[in-house]
């Protein structure tokens, strides 16, 4: 397994990033960062765009981190500074699901947004889910093919997401099969 102080986390909401993410600082105890607190101000207004990306330089500056979030715009300021990057790519039902069980059921130990965001279903959070693949498989397959070095995996069911941890947190052994 490779060395891993930086990994990037990407994904449709409701994919199940933020919960993975915390899990995972847990177990490795590297410092998250979720972008929905660095891109939203309050009351899901969004920060002016190049103070949000001043803010992810530093974020990737630093030694180690995990970063939970999309922000296509800025991939590239992540991923060229990543030695991984996973795209949870579930199914769009169990996203959609997963989005409007959330309004009810709170996980209470993520806090993974600016003050004053809370929970709601929009029209535009729904389409940006609908399109969310055709827009981002694009550049990521440009991002995968100029920075080699990132090991990438993309993450198509719970099983995987559940591999995936036990892997990195060593409690089982790298799969050839799967790959991860």
């Amino acid at each position: 397994m490779i060395n891993l102080q930086r990994i990037m986390i990407i994904g449709k909401p409701g994919s199940g990033k933020s919960t993975f993410s915390v899990m995972l600082q847990k177990n490795l105890n590297i410092p998250l960062f979720h972008l929905d607190k660095y891109f939203f101000i309050a009351d899901w207004v969004p920060r002016e765009y190049e103070d949000f990306l001043s803010l992810q330089k530093e974020l990737v500056a630093k030694p180690c981190w995990i970063i939970d979030g999309n922000s296509s715009k800025s991939f590239e300021i992540r991923y060229r500074e990543a030695d991984m990057c996973l795209y949870f790519n579930l199914p769009k039902w169990r996203c959609y699901w997963r989005v409007f069980k959330r309004l009810f059921y709170k996980a209470s130990e993520i806090d993974d947004r600016a003050a004053g965001c809370n929970e709601t279903v929009r029209w535009s959070l729904l389409s940006y889910m609908w399109n969310y693949e055709q827009r981002i498989n694009p550049l990521l397959n440009v991002l995968k093919n100029q920075y080699p070095k990132v090991k990438f995996i993309e993450l198509r069911s719970p099983y995987d997401v559940a591999h995936l941890m036990r892997v990195l947190t060593h409690k089982e052994e790298y799969s050839i099969v799967t790959g991860f």
